[in-house]
């Protein structure tokens, strides 16, 4: 007989072998079970869930013979080839052959590699901390998985309202309220990777360690709470500030730093997964509490502007400045300013030149694709995107979307905006004329209804739609709340939204801010917007009696111009000097600023 055929019917016998699903033995590495479905990570409210076992199966000498012969008999000392091999999973992995007659005849036992069982190995790890440890990794594949958001948060063993525990932390302040005071030491090395790339607030706190400029400044904060705003928050303190602060977002808190936050002793009122009276209750706990009274506001959307102008209208009056960073915060401001309502100056950081054309544009460039990845897993190439709204953030969705292939289009009010994004290569369109067609809807306007019923209605199967805007009144999502329409969760953040007929659209963050919601956004990007932010608090703060008025003004020149420069040394950049021939013929100071307040960038 020719080895060929020899070969061919030993590779016969080999498949004839291999064990099918009901072969296995309950038990089995290579069983299904309910807790290997899939990778993922651990839903925070899935309370006391188990962890999921390993989907290592243990290696197998039979397919193709690729396991170099650790599992497998010597084959001079096997039976005659005619003999089917048999395995019995439950006698401890022996093996045994039947011969042709019927009989069994037990092989050579062989030292086996010892796999763990999986299921135990799990089951021995730490009920709560552990698990929290891995959840950015490992969950259950339930209706309900989390989506961490970089967030090691919410694996906790019961449902109850961070509102309704006693919390302290070891020096035993409770001025806090947060969801577990236990993480803070996972928020705490959070902070220390992000302090790497955050340089210029790391150098303002050594250029005024003795200075103190914000000594006496008590400020009251309601902005996202995340490893970067924590290194903001502490570069205050050392500057000599007092700190209160809140969310400005439902979901974006990250757990574990606000655990960090609270041990360090700062007094933050967030949790990711408020509701929306959580939500202005913890901004009436920042401000409303006895014997402190702040006298500056850093607001990032205008709430806690807002709640206290409402609310505590005498405190308002003896607030020395207000520091906005958003656009819908801003607009607020110049509303109120307009009707003659705004007793306090205030500092337009959104439209300073270092918040604008670095946080909104830069950032937005990587953290859409993040947040739309993390949450949809979506491809990018050949689909069909809507960006509504050309301002920096929507130039830098659609300059991302553009440079994975997408096919995207614009929507736009403002002609200038519109010419930029037609001489950039996007066709410009009216949101009805491609609705029925696109595959993703982002908007990014600062305005509201920019997607309406009616659009929503038109949307084909499986249309993703997110809003990149601060806030939640782009996308009508009111409208989609009604007992014709099925809410489905898919995971945090992420819901079905299925008509009767079937078609279903895919919304994320209940049209909330996507990238902060469902991801994270670049460190180094967000170093730039926080450390504009400090200096316009110090600049306010200090500024002498009659230096601004009650009105809305934006950042000085020569600040935006010093921002900058705290962050060139990261990347090794040497700026040339003007002569003195130079200065004089372009009639400016060789220290800046450099350009005049009407310069475009």
């Amino acid at each position: 007989m020719s080895v060929q055929v020899v070969a061919a019917k030993m590779a016969e016998v080999e498949l004839k072998d291999v064990p099918t699903g009901k072969d296995l033995a309950a038990g089995s590495p290579l069983t299904p079970t309910s807790q290997g479905k899939s990778l993922g990570r651990i839903e925070p409210h899935e309370a006391g869930s188990s962890a999921v076992a390993s989907p290592t199966a243990e290696p197998s000498a039979k397919a193709g013979g690729a396991s170099l012969g650790l599992l497998t008999p010597n084959p001079m000392k096997m039976p005659q080839a005619s003999a089917m091999k048999r395995s019995d999973p439950q006698e401890n992995g022996g093996e045994a052959f039947v011969n042709r007659d019927g009989t069994v005849a037990e092989a050579p036992r062989m030292k086996k590699i010892q796999f763990a069982d999986q299921k135990q190995e799990f089951n021995k790890r730490p009920s709560k901390i552990g698990r929290r440890s891995l959840s950015r990794s490992i969950s259950q594949s339930s209706t309900d998985s989390y989506s961490s958001a970089a967030s090691y948060t919410d694996s906790s063993d019961d449902e109850t309202s961070p509102r309704d525990k006693q919390q302290k932390n070891s020096k035993g302040n409770g001025d806090f309220c947060i969801k577990n005071i236990k993480q803070a030491d996972f928020g705490r090395r959070e902070i220390e990777i992000a302090e790497q790339e955050m340089p210029a607030l790391m150098a303002l706190r050594k250029r005024a360690q003795g200075e103190k400029p914000l000594a006496g400044a008590k400020v009251v904060g309601c902005t996202h709470i995340t490893a970067q705003t924590a290194v903001l928050m502490e570069t205050l303190s050392a500057l000599g500030a007092q700190c209160r602060w809140a969310a400005c977002n439902i979901y974006s808190t990250q757990n574990e730093v606000a655990a960090a936050l609270a041990e360090g002793g700062f007094s933050v009122f967030a949790w990711k997964g408020e509701s929306e009276d959580d939500f202005w209750w913890c901004i009436d706990r920042c401000v409303n509490v006895e014997g402190w009274q702040p006298n500056m506001i850093l607001d990032d959307g205008g709430d806690l502007t807002h709640w206290i102008y409402k609310k505590y209208p005498n405190m308002f009056k003896k607030i020395k400045g207000i520091v906005e960073e958003s656009v819908t915060g801003v607009h607020r401001l110049y509303q109120l300013s307009k009707a003659g309502k705004l007793s306090v100056p205030a500092m337009n950081v959104n439209d300073s030149v270092t918040k604008q054309k670095f946080d909104n544009l830069y950032c937005c460039r990587e953290s859409i694709l993040d947040g739309l990845k993390r949450t949809t897993d979506v491809m990018f190439g050949g689909k069909q995107v809507v960006v509504c709204g050309y301002g920096e953030v929507g130039k830098g969705c659609c300059a991302a979307l553009k440079a994975m292939g997408s096919i995207v289009y614009v929507t736009e009010i403002d002609p200038i905006c519109a010419l930029q994004a037609c001489m950039d290569g996007f066709r410009l369109v009216k949101l009805n004329e491609v609705i029925r067609q696109v595959d993703i809807v982002i908007t990014c306007t600062g305005n509201k209804n920019v997607v309406v019923r009616e659009n929503l209605d038109r949307m084909k199967n499986g249309c993703i739609v997110c809003n990149m805007g601060h806030s939640n009144t782009e996308i009508d999502v009111a409208s989609l709340r009604t007992p014709e329409l099925t809410w489905e969760r898919v995971r945090s953040q992420v819901d079905h939204v299925i008509w009767p007929d079937g078609k279903r659209i895919v919304l994320l963050a209940e049209g909330r801010l996507l990238n902060l919601s469902c991801s994270t956004v670049p460190t180094f990007v967000l170093s730039i917007t926080a450390t504009t932010q400090a200096l316009a608090l110090i600049e306010l703060y200090n500024a002498p009696e009659g230096r601004y008025k009650q009105d809305v003004y934006l950042l000085p020149k020569k600040m935006d111009e010093y921002v900058a420069s705290l962050h060139l040394p990261t990347f090794d950049a040497h700026l040339t000097e003007l002569s003195d021939e130079q200065a004089k013929y372009l009639g400016l100071n060789k220290n800046g600023p450099f350009k005049p307040n009407y310069y475009r960038y």
